[in-house]
């Protein structure tokens, strides 16, 4: 995994390190080791702009590279750097005293809270957030998050059904894919039990399968290929993409055929995937189509539209 270049800085931002790190957790070791935390210290990993928490693997790989992190020991909280003269006052543990009444208020905020402030300045940065991230500002009291954001209640209210409707479309996709393997798993499994009555041994793919190494296909595929009428329907989609990618060339190497034969069994193989792919598509449009008349018809049923909530 490629090392993402990064600088991390304590609660103070007196101490800023430059390091590379391929996740958030490895992130986290290094980091508390330049910045000297005890080790097993409980920490956790802030964007230094704006507090944003950062807890997300898959949010931590979409932030470019160079992003300013704080990390914060327990009883640290993140403030905004603060600025005089053109410059920046850095702020020290004693000078975080001074201030109490900020920091117990702050200490006090819910998650939500930063992801707002990152909001108002950034409606784009919405497509980064991850799940977590957009439940809790769906599930924050509409009041609060207006007063926040600096927006009148009735758009904030929209703000939240537009961040609700993301979430669901984030779970239809990931239902329509699994979904989609289940065919894909369930169409294999038929192929195999054809390939078995007609009397054709099928290996299981966790003992692993016997490659010709001269060719670079598997017995299997050989067989398949050399000694069977419309071999593309009896080829996994794997298989298929394999006899495509060597092209007409080494295909007519392999089984000995003129260029005639060897192009019209491509030229089957990739009908063969191609219809497969479109079934593929239809299932995953008839889901979506479900999910929706679903939503429509449970929308015309009800006065007032009752937010979805995903725990």
């Amino acid at each position: 995994m490629a090392e993402k270049p990064c600088k991390v800085c304590n609660f103070t931002r007196q101490n800023l390190y430059g390091l590379a790190a391929p996740s958030l957790g490895q992130l986290r070791i290094k980091a508390s080791e330049v910045l000297g935390f005890s080790p097993g210290a409980s920490v956790s990993v802030v964007l230094e702009d704006d507090g944003t928490i950062v807890e997300d693997e898959a949010y931590f790989l979409c932030l470019p590279s160079n992003t300013k992190f704080m990390l914060l020991c327990d009883g640290e909280v993140w403030r905004p750097a603060k600025k005089y003269d053109g410059g920046t006052a850095w702020l020290s543990r004693e000078s975080v005293d001074v201030e109490t009444d900020m920091v117990d208020n702050l200490s006090g905020v819910e998650p939500w809270h930063s992801l707002a402030h990152q909001l108002k300045q950034d409606l784009a940065s919405i497509i980064l957030m991850s799940e977590a991230d957009l439940q809790s500002l769906v599930d924050a009291p509409c009041a609060d998050l207006a007063s926040v954001l600096g927006f009148p209640e009735q758009k904030t209210q929209d703000l939240q059904d537009t961040l609700q409707r993301v979430l669901d479309r984030r779970e239809e996709e990931r239902q329509s894919k699994e979904l989609l393997q289940l065919y894909l798993k369930v169409v294999e499994k038929e192929r195999g039990q054809a390939l078995q009555q007609e009397g054709e041994p099928v290996q299981d793919e966790r003992d692993g399968i016997e490659v010709d190494l001269a060719s670079g296909f598997s017995s299997r595929t050989l067989l398949i290929l050399k000694g069977r009428t419309s071999p593309e329907t009896r080829l996994s989609n794997e298989e298929l993409q394999e006899v495509l990618k060597q092209g007409v060339e080494t295909l007519m190497g392999v089984l000995g055929w003129d260029r005639e034969g060897t192009t019209d069994l491509l030229q089957a193989c990739e009908g063969e995937l191609n219809k497969r792919l479109q079934q593929v598509q239809a299932l995953q449009s008839l889901s979506t189509h479900s999910q929706q008349s679903k939503s429509t018809s449970a929308e015309s049923h009800t006065e007032e539209p009752q937010t979805k909530r995903h725990k």
